[in-house]
């Protein structure tokens, strides 16, 4: 092994570090916001004394950013240091059963989308030299504990380089739940109320114990703190005692689990000083995103992630701004910070080359090695880009984007959401605007368009495949008013109280009635934002007037399938008549209404939907 030079230790102790090779403890959070630590200043509800001991002993970066607003891509990022553009997993469907190794562009999109997304690759490939390979190679010791998340046997931690993997489980989080009674086919709890992240930290450190004097590489990415929302019910009340309700972090539940994550930090951090190897053992910690701002617990957000924008599946800095602190015996100062931009992907060469492993040959790296930084330095790099060609239906969405960081400026492509196929985009200056409240790419389009093509640059170097023009796009459903909207709240185009026209139809807001303009052939209304209910059969009632044609029909449950239809008869009078359909189904989850087959015009009354109780379940009056 080539001799280092250390810094910050005596003489002596650097000499004896040289000779001995580091090991690695890499700690990863799940869905661990920026805010919800003490490191930053922005929580006083939060308690996270270890994770504070971490810092005290090594370096905090206050602009760490993880690889994509979601836990998998982010975590094929790190053992690839590769970013998901060129790796291809794009999106958390590695638990599915579905089996696609390349990224494809999706064969189609709704009316009112521009763009055409992409789909993700579900597994992490075994071809691939991942980090866990490369140190197991090397002759160290590694073991995976808690969540993977990059695809079920035989693409498991134990095909990607790691001896031991427990509890050897592909699922996106918890098997059932925190506490016991939990599910998993590996892992029988030890006692009735036993905490999976406690389970964990006493089985990393009795594998510890197990390794001897071989060099050991450990991954411990958590559990904590993806839903399900339970934790230990004493912390619970703790915390719950101690909500301000003024502040936007007001969830005893989640402050209960995110002490429980601090507590297995705790565990760990004393493990390796009662081994006396904290002068050997390099410790990495940070999460795969942003905090959960779209979920609800007891009524709340799980979090904030305030100052900062948005959370988890946002491509605002909530989304993708990640808490990390690294401990480098000899190489970080206790207690420094860096305002470096650093990526989560720049762990894998930062980590080899620290550990004086070979990088891969023929291996595109997109990471930088961190060293310079970790040593109080500057890296030099001229951006970090983050790529999520998908819109998931979250507070603070966007459409399939990708962004650039670059020194104080960070510029989001929204793919097609121009004129024509153009890209449309959102400016931000981050040091005076941490919020991204304020869009400059109107006042700064030199900015914009240098920006852009760092962007484009990258995605033709990394062959990234990448959203394209939806071809079936309908200009009357668009909506960019709603952009960054949770979809739930959005006014669609052509929505009259709570109902979209399609097919052959629009609709319009009569005195106190839904009109339905048909123009023949197949038209057709759907009730938007559709609670599924329960409690079937069901009994759906209207009331309307007619002077089309031909008889109506109703589809019931997604998707919409000849299978799940009941005829009905209409009468074209101009009269109103009231009609009941019988729907067999114990549960409903959307409702669409084809009320004739040709053209004319209808006007609807009311409509009401009735379990088997003769309780009705929905309603609109219009």
């Amino acid at each position: 092994m080539v001799k280092k030079c250390f810094f910050g230790i005596s003489a002596m102790a650097a000499c004896a570090l040289a000779d001995k090779p580091m090991n690695v403890v890499f700690i990863l959070a799940d869905d661990l916001g920026w805010s919800d630590t003490t490191l930053y200043g922005h929580t006083s509800l939060y308690k996270t004394p270890n994770i504070e001991r971490l810092a005290k002993r090594g370096m905090t970066f206050t602009r760490a950013h993880s690889n994509s607003p979601l836990c998998s891509p982010t975590r094929a990022s790190i053992l690839t240091g590769q970013t998901p553009a060129r790796h291809g997993s794009t999106a958390p469907q590695h638990h599915l059963g579905t089996m696609r190794m390349e990224p494809s562009v999706k064969p189609s999109a709704p009316p009112g989308s521009k763009a055409l997304e992409t789909e993700s690759v579900t597994r992490l490939d075994t071809a691939f030299p991942t980090l866990g390979k490369m140190v197991q190679d090397a002759g160290y010791k590694t073991a995976h504990f808690g969540k993977w998340h990059l695809g079920p046997e035989p693409y498991s931690p134990l095909e990607h380089g790691f001896d031991v993997d427990i509890p050897h489980w592909h699922g996106p989080g918890p098997k059932g739940s925190f506490v016991a009674p939990w599910s998993y086919p590996r892992l029988q709890p030890k006692s009735p109320k036993e905490h999976i992240e406690d389970r964990m930290a006493e089985e990393a450190v009795k594998w510890l114990g197990s390794v001897g004097k071989k060099p050991f590489f450990m991954n411990y990415w958590q559990f904590s703190v993806h839903a399900p929302f339970d934790a230990k019910e004493e912390l619970i009340e703790k915390y719950r005692k101690e909500i301000n309700p003024n502040d936007p972090q007001r969830c005893p539940v989640y402050a209960a689990m995110v002490h429980s994550l601090d507590d297995a930090v705790g565990t760990l951090l004393d493990a390796i000083d009662a081994n006396g190897l904290s002068d050997e053992t390099i410790i990495v910690f940070t999460s795969d995103n942003g905090g959960n701002m779209y979920n609800e617990v007891e009524g709340e957000t799980p979090t904030s992630n305030a100052p900062l924008r948005g959370g988890k599946a946002t491509m605002f800095e909530g989304g993708i701004r990640v808490p990390c602190v690294v401990v480098w015996p000899g190489v970080t100062t206790p207690e420094s910070r860096c305002d470096e931009i650093i990526q989560l992907s720049d762990f894998y060469p930062t980590l080899l080359n620290g550990l004086d492993i070979d990088l891969p040959a023929d291996w595109p790296i997109d990471g930088v090695d961190l060293m310079p930084a970790l040593k109080g330095g500057t890296l030099g790099r001229d951006a970090i880009f983050t790529y999520f060609p998908h819109s998931p239906p979250i507070p603070d969405w966007l459409p399939p984007a990708m962004s650039v960081h670059s020194g104080d400026w960070k510029l989001i492509r929204l793919f097609c959401q121009g004129e024509n196929g153009a890209h449309d985009y959102r400016l931000y200056n981050l040091k005076e605007d941490i919020g991204e409240k304020n869009n400059l790419a109107a006042s700064y389009p030199e900015k914009v368009r240098t920006l852009d093509r760092m962007i484009e640059n990258y995605i033709e170097e990394s062959g990234a495949v990448v959203p394209q023009p939806n071809p079936k796009f309908n200009p009357k459903m668009y909506a960019p008013e709603n952009i960054g909207v949770p979809k739930d709240k959005q006014k669609l185009k052509g929505e009259v109280a709570g109902w979209i026209g399609a097919g052959t139809c629009s609709l319009e807001q009569g005195e106190g009635t839904l009109v339905v303009n048909s123009r023949g052939e197949d038209p057709f209304l759907s009730a938007q934002r559709f609670d599924a209910v329960k409690g079937g059969p069901f009994r759906i009632c209207f009331s309307m007037k007619s002077d089309s044609k031909g008889t109506g029909t109703v589809y019931y449950n997604k998707p919409a399938a000849a299978g799940r239809t009941v005829s009905f008869p209409v009468h074209h009078d101009g009269a109103y008549h009231e009609y009941e359909v019988s729907i067999p189904v114990d549960m409903l989850n959307a409702v669409r209404l084809d009320p004739s087959r040709g053209p004319g015009r209808m006007e609807i009354d009311w409509i009401r939907v009735f379990n088997s109780s003769g309780e009705a379940v929905c309603e609109w009056a219009f």
